[in-house]
């Protein structure tokens, strides 16, 4: 039976969000949440750049040590073989990244309007061509090639796209709605018809521009399914992204595990979710990036299981079932991190000392890895971010701190 993956796409899409950002170290939490949460793979970045190279090589170390569980990663280039092959050249002991995503606009308003006589139909699939294998000859285990604008490109040149990406080795393609125009019905009718045309996965890409990017994944989804594909859907952590987000990730969890009509249309999720580190992740999403939470935030916000009016309050003390969809307690607790607590409280961050180090590390239960790079980390670390590190971060850098390491090349005493 074909199944539903989850491919998150915070660590690329999510963070070109205008007027946000988000540390080096901050994107190695998100690939840690993910982990936890059991999604598929998580799209971490541009390999190809030179700024994020330390980066990659930090996550590829993190991967193979165990901190992300069976958490693949992928990067992201331009549909360009030049592109790739430097991607391919950034590794951490051998190993490189196993996975790519390829993009290249294919649209006639973006060949018009973007390329303007630059390229054509025939040079857009020549290039992204050459990119596939490029990243096959790398070393690369799957490609997926995203048709950017894929909304607004015909049926017939969106098919002959897909099929020569799948003859160069291409493993599945992204259908992004860049500008966030499509609809359920549509994109439904489009993931079923090049799903069966192209006999390969469809992945949808969703923007929110008209409030409905997690409907439209999940439409979109439907489709692939109906055409006995796998699908893979992409989705950003509080739907954050460029202009108004993309599809929210536990917004797009919930709707497949809790909403009504899906159980009898074989939308079975492949990835071994637990939703219990969903609260984790989304408060500490919107800590770090500074974008506090709607109050209406799907699942996490602060009114998301809350009840005023009489009659809704009085079903709920009855029976919370009555006015919610589902158990809270689902989504696992809300931190209670060190740095938020009130009255006398220790921290160790960029101007700490080891007494205080080794204080809330000890109240943490973490017995450091290497206790001095450990210490370094913590400081540069917050020196990164920028703001009080939280009890996970800590955590993480306490049980990995010679992977992580890697993120500050010559910056550290072991240096």
């Amino acid at each position: 039976m074909p199944q539903i993956h989850f491919l998150d796409v915070t660590n690329r899409d999510g963070v070109q969000t205008a007027r946000t950002g988000l540390s080096k170290f901050g994107k190695t939490m998100v690939n840690f949440y993910l982990g936890r949460l059991g999604v598929a793979q998580s799209e971490i970045g541009f390999p190809f750049l030179f700024h994020e190279a330390p980066y990659v090589r930090a996550q590829i170390a993190l991967a193979e040590a165990g901190a992300f569980g069976d958490l693949r990663l992928s990067g992201w280039c331009r549909g360009v073989a030049a592109d790739v092959e430097k991607a391919a050249e950034v590794r951490a002991g051998g190993t490189g990244l196993a996975h790519y995503n390829l993009s290249i606009s294919t649209s006639d308003y973006m060949i018009a309007n973007k390329f303007r006589g630059r390229l054509d139909r025939d040079s857009i699939i020549r290039e992204m061509v050459a990119a596939v294998r490029a990243a096959k000859a790398g070393g690369a285990a799957t490609v997926g090639v995203n048709a950017e604008d894929g909304s607004r490109t015909g049926d017939g040149f969106l098919t002959e796209f897909a099929l020569a990406a799948k003859e160069a080795g291409a493993d599945r393609v992204r259908y992004c709605d860049t500008i966030g125009g499509d609809t359920p019905d549509r994109i439904r009718g489009r993931f079923a018809a090049l799903a069966a045309a192209v006999g390969m996965p469809v992945e949808t890409h969703c923007h929110n521009d008209l409030g409905m990017a997690v409907a439209n994944s999940v439409s979109g989804a439907l489709g692939g399914l109906e055409a006995g594909q796998d699908v893979w859907i992409n989705t950003c952590v509080n739907g954050i992204g460029e202009r108004s987000g993309n599809a929210d990730l536990l917004s797009t969890i919930l709707a497949f595990r809790h909403g009504f009509g899906l159980e009898g249309r074989g939308a079975d999720v492949g990835d071994p979710i637990d939703l219990s580190w969903a609260r984790r992740f989304g408060l500490w999403a919107g800590y770090a990036l500074g974008q506090p939470l709607p109050y209406n935030q799907v699942g996490i916000g602060r009114n998301a299981f809350a009840h005023e009016s009489g009659i809704h309050a009085d079903g709920a003390l009855k029976d919370h079932g009555n006015y919610e969809l589902y158990d809270e307690e689902t989504l696992g607790p809300f931190p209670d991190d060190r740095h938020a607590r009130r009255g006398r409280v220790v921290l160790t961050g960029e101007y700490g000392g080891k007494a205080g180090f080794r204080h809330v590390m000890d109240g943490l239960g973490v017995a450091p890895v290497d206790e001095d790079l450990a210490f370094a980390l913590v400081q540069l670390c917050n020196a990164q971010t920028g703001r009080p590190l939280t009890d996970d971060e800590l955590r993480l850098i306490g049980g990995y701190p010679r992977e992580l390491a890697l993120l500050f090349p010559g910056r550290l005493p072991q240096d």
